[in-house]
């Protein structure tokens, strides 16, 4: 009698699990989770979890990738949060890929914002960046431009890869709004 509970048990634990885990366009599938951690895939930083997305998109379909995983685009504001989002490139990478994160003009040119509504705060643009021509349309912020590995404003339908973020609490259901 006892098995026949145990076994009930686990069966209806794999069955909320999987009834209540998100799939994005890339793949990635997202279960709850039941500590301060974040799920297989996700790295861990700055109360935060970082998914770097290898699947070349548009700007607007990495930012609508991370929307499907209930996050953002990366958004960035200090050096220290920089530089750990290249070396999560250079980790999964082995090279210091460009890649999207969450800023754009696309609204007003000039006018920077990231995707997650924070305060566009801190910059590392390259020299003459963001050049704000309005006839190059480049109004998406792209990382790890040239050799300086600085940040490029470039056309928002170019394809590249990205990084998503959210707070670890949102994976567990007590975002703070």
């Amino acid at each position: 009698m006892k098995l026949l509970i145990v076994s009930a048990t686990i069966c209806a634990v794999v069955a909320l699990t999987t009834s209540t885990a998100t799939k994005a366009r890339n793949g990635t599938v997202v279960r709850p989770l039941t500590g301060k951690q974040c799920p297989r895939g996700w790295i861990k930083q700055f109360k935060q979890c970082f998914l770097y997305v290898s699947h070349a998109l548009s700007w607007a379909r990495a930012q609508r990738n991370c929307a499907q995983l209930k996050a953002n685009l990366a958004s960035v504001h200090s050096i220290m949060q920089y530089q750990f989002i290249q070396k999560l490139i250079f980790h999964a990478t082995h090279a210091n890929e460009e890649a999207w994160l969450g800023a754009s003009d696309a609204q007003e040119t000039g006018y920077w914002f990231w995707s997650d509504g924070t305060q566009f705060n801190y910059s590392d643009w390259c020299p003459g960046q963001p050049n704000n021509d309005y006839f190059t349309r480049e109004r998406c912020l792209q990382i790890n431009s040239s050799e300086k590995k600085c940040w490029d404003n470039k056309s928002c339908t170019n394809l590249l890869p990205s990084v998503c973020v959210k707070n670890i609490e949102s994976f567990l259901g007590h975002s703070k709004a």
